[in-house]
């Protein structure tokens, strides 16, 4: 059924179809509260999506707090019985980013009793049709966290631990799991499976051989073959296309045990679907029942013609010719299909990696011709390069204006952009320090520790894991300065030779991270453009370990 946008905006006509679709299955909506109270939330924040949680103070000076997750208040009020619920739901849920209150609209479901196979498949097929009934072109990725359990059980580490490395995981930091599995002594065999689960992307028929070879346990085994059946379950429900085993979809391990999923629709840059199977929440609130469900961020849907714009058909990847000039720069720099969108770093940083992707045959010679343009493409490759400021990288990826881009570690560990980081490019190479005036000591102070730094979140990070109260002074410029003139009594900043501390009389005093170049990657313009990315990948790897070859021999 379709519905005017004179009469409803579009977000609206989507629920409507989505609801629609839920009840012909059988589920039944589910109305709640706008607020619990605060313990519900607080007791399992590692379950809930990142920001704040709202509170207020309520009747007889309860906590209360507005709901930021719908999930957490069906479990809490279901009951622990043989019976089996299928419900959806049409809620907002509350956040704050510390800045402002946030008012997101969802639309769900939630299967909770006896789950087996087809009911998982059901749950599946549902996602999958919720993703093709906002737009033409959608990928659902399936990973299972048993099958990661199941590689993490015979290596000693603690919970912390772990999740770094899951964390590396859903970023496809091969460099990030090296260090880790370096730091945490674990072997080389198990640091090589989980580089290559991480790499693992595609149908599960072209990717179970794969799995089956990282295999090492009865826990693995039994997650490739709950994945086989639900693979089955599908096909004879007809969804063949559109659905790939992707083990950077992760969530908290102690929440879920098995399937997980995240649905994305070309043109968005970011997940519009999320959910998974989440048994280990009911064991919480002492339920022995199984549940799966998930969740469609209806706020995230911003263009309305995705339907018709974004179908995966070979037309898609033809240039078109309705465009107009670009003003000023005379070049149009609207998306074409079949182009991958390259943010490099404007300065020295952007021209050596620019140097490596044209020794890796992606040139665009245009792009060294003396001009104030900042847009350039070879269309024959099909690159398009485009200077942005060196801060600003990984905000363009991740917003989805860049497929792909070149930002300092610096960067991320500062920003926490959510994208793939793919390749150390290993340039622009570094150290991210404490440095102080020399003869300066940390530890003979009994108050907050003054750190002037352009690097706030990473200072704070880092004194945090100290337990050494800090006192952050942001400054964007000549961070040297600050001691010298009494503003702080140390600083967080990038050094490089250090001769600049030693002319102005400093020192490095605690080495915090090294930074090197990276090459990064919009997880959505991944699925959707993964062999020109991978392929672009493994030519730029390939090109650095013979220069690295070169290097050795000269």
């Amino acid at each position: 059924m379709e519905y005017s946008a004179d009469i409803l905006g579009y977000e609206e006509q989507v629920s409507i179809r989505l609801r629609t679709l839920y009840s012909e299955f059988g589920y039944v909506q589910y109305k709640m509260s706008r607020f619990e109270e605060y313990e519900l939330y607080a007791g399992n924040k590692a379950f809930l999506p990142p920001g704040e949680i709202l509170t207020f103070a309520g009747a007889g000076g309860r906590l209360m707090a507005l709901r930021p997750d719908v999930t957490l208040s069906i479990v809490k009020y279901t009951k622990d019985d043989n019976d089996l619920k299928k419900l959806y739901y049409n809620e907002n849920i509350y956040r704050s980013d510390g800045f402002e209150i946030k008012e997101q609209m969802q639309v769900g479901l939630e299967c909770i009793g006896n789950i087996d196979v087809s009911l998982m498949g059901e749950v599946l097929l549902l996602a999958k049709r919720s993703l093709d009934t906002i737009s033409g072109c959608t990928s659902l990725d399936i990973s299972h966290m048993g099958y990661l359990s199941g590689l993490l059980i015979g290596e000693n580490m603690n919970t912390q631990q772990k999740t770094k490395l899951i964390n590396c995981i859903s970023e496809k930091n091969n460099p990030g799991l090296r260090a880790l599995c370096y730091e945490y002594r674990l072997s080389n065999d198990f640091c090589e499976r989980l580089i290559k689960l991480s790499a693992i992307y595609g149908p599960f028929k072209e990717v179970a051989g794969e799995l089956q070879n990282l295999s090492i346990n009865k826990e693995t085994d039994a997650a490739i073959q709950e994945l086989d059946k639900i693979h089955d379950t599908l096909c004879q429900l007809g969804i063949r296309d559109g659905v790939n085993i992707d083990f950077s979809v992760v969530n908290d391990i102690s929440y879920y045990s098995g399937i997980i999923f995240q649905g994305y629709i070309k043109g968005i840059p970011a997940k519009v679907l999320s959910g998974g199977r989440y048994d280990e929440l009911l064991n919480k609130f002492g339920k022995k029942c199984g549940a799966i469900g998930f969740a469609v961020y209806l706020d995230m849907l911003e263009n309305p013609d995705a339907a018709e714009t974004n179908k995966c058909t070979e037309a898609n990847t033809e240039t078109k010719n309705d465009k107009s000039p670009e003003k000023d720069t005379g070049f149009e720099v609207k998306r074409e299909a079949g182009m991958i969108n390259i943010a490099l770093p404007k300065g020295r940083l952007g021209e050596n990696a620019y140097d490596i992707f044209e020794s890796s045959g992606f040139g665009c010679p245009e792009i060294r011709e003396e001009s104030r343009k900042l847009v350039f493409e070879n269309k024959k490759d099909g690159v398009r390069y485009f200077w942005v400021k060196p801060s600003d990288v990984a905000r363009y990826v991740e917003r989805g204006a860049a497929d792909i881009g070149v930002a300092g570690k610096d960067v991320l560990l500062e920003g926490s952009p959510d994208v793939y980081e793919l390749l150390d490019l290993g340039i622009g190479r570094c150290s991210l320090c404490v440095a102080a005036e020399m003869g300066f000591d940390t530890e003979n102070s009994d108050k907050a520790l003054r750190v002037a730094t352009k690097f706030p979140n990473i200072a704070r990070s880092y004194y945090r894991k100290q337990g050494r109260e800090i006192d952050v002074i942001e400054l964007n410029g000549s961070i040297e300065l600050a001691p010298l003139l009494g503003l702080s009594d140390v600083i967080v900043d990038i050094v490089e030779t250090g001769r600049t501390l030693q002319e102005n009389k400093m020192e490095p005093i605690e080495p915090i991270v090294d930074i090197s170049a990276r090459l990064i990657s919009n997880k959505a313009s991944y699925k959707f453009n993964h062999k020109k990315i991978e392929t672009l990948c493994a030519k730029i790897a390939e090109n650095l370990s013979k220069i690295n070859e070169t290097n050795k021999m000269e």
